[in-house]
C-alpha cells in the first residue's frame, strides 16, 4: 500500500507539470470603425476666407460637393512677378473639431521646382497683416527656404478643444458655409479673431515675396501642417 501511494503522488506531480508547461492559443476579434470624409468635415479642417485673383477663395478643391468628389485641397494664389509681395492675410483657417486640445508643432514646405517664396504665419486677425498684431497673436513660421526656429518639441500654436460640427467654429459663434464655387467650407466672419489656447481654430497668412530674377513659368509644391495631441484620459476614480 505504502508503494502504490508514493507511484499516486508522484503521478499527480506529473500531470500537475505538464499543465504548467501547456501553451495557450486564442482567436478572439475586434471591430473599428473610422470614415473617410471631405477636408472641410474632418476632425481636424481647412475653411476658406479670402478670395484669390479670380474671385473665388484660395482655397480650394476641384469639385464636387462636401461629401463627393475631388478630396484634394489646394491654395491658388494667381499670377504674381518679380519683386512683387503679395499676402493673404486668411488665406485659410485650420479648425479643431477633437474633444481635446491639438497644439501645431510646425510646418513645413517642400517645392516642386526648388524655388521658395513663401512666407507663412498663423495669428489671430484674419483682416490685418500678421506683422502688425501683438507678439502673442502671431507666429511666424515659414521664411522663403526654411522653418523659423519650430519643430516636433514646440508648440506653435494651440487650438482648443472642438465641437465635432464642421458647420461652425469656435462654439457656434460663427457659420462655416459651403461654398458651391470653391467647394469647400468657408466663414465670412471679420470678427472672428482666433485666441491662442482659448479657441478652436487659427488664420493662416501666406506671402508671396518674389525677387529680382525670379525664375518665370506655374510653381507648384506642398506645404505640411504638423499636430501633436494628449490624447489619454483620467478616469474620475484616478483623480
Amino acid at each position: 500500500m505504502r508503494i502504490d501511494r508514493r507511484l499516486t503522488i508522484i503521478g499527480v506531480m506529473l500531470v500537475v507539470l505538464s499543465m504548467t508547461m501547456a501553451t495557450q492559443y486564442v482567436t478572439t476579434t475586434i471591430g473599428y470603425t473610422y470614415a473617410i470624409v471631405h477636408p472641410s468635415n474632418a476632425d481636424i479642417r481647412f475653411v476658406g476666407f479670402d478670395n484669390s485673383t479670380d474671385q473665388i477663395r484660395v482655397l480650394r478643391t476641384g469639385s464636387g460637393t462636401n461629401t463627393s468628389g475631388q478630396l484634394n485641397l489646394t491654395v491658388s494664389f494667381g499670377n504674381v512677378s518679380e519683386l512683387q509681395n503679395l499676402t493673404y492675410t486668411a488665406a485659410f483657417g485650420i479648425v479643431n473639431e477633437e474633444r481635446f486640445t491639438v497644439n501645431i508643432t510646425h510646418i513645413y514646405v517642400n517645392t516642386d521646382d526648388g524655388n521658395d517664396y513663401m512666407e507663412v504665419w498663423l495669428h489671430s486677425n484674419p483682416n490685418v497683416m500678421a506683422t502688425v498684431e501683438q507678439a502673442a497673436n502671431r507666429a511666424h513660421v515659414w521664411g522663403s527656404g526654411g522653418p523659423m526656429g519650430f519643430s516636433n518639441s514646440t508648440t506653435v500654436w494651440q487650438l482648443a478643444s472642438g465641437n465635432g460640427n464642421p458647420n461652425d467654429l469656435n462654439g457656434t459663434s460663427s457659420e462655416t458655409e459651403w461654398d458651391e464655387r470653391a467647394y469647400v467650407r468657408y466663414t465670412n466672419d471679420t470678427s472672428a479673431w482666433a485666441v491662442n489656447g482659448t479657441s478652436d481654430y487659427v488664420w493662416v497668412q501666406i506671402s508671396l515675396v518674389i525677387p529680382d530674377g525670379a525664375t518665370i513659368g506655374r510653381h507648384t509644391g506642398t506645404i505640411v501642417f504638423y499636430f501633436e495631441a494628449d490624447t489619454e484620459t483620467i478616469n474620475d476614480e484616478d483623480a
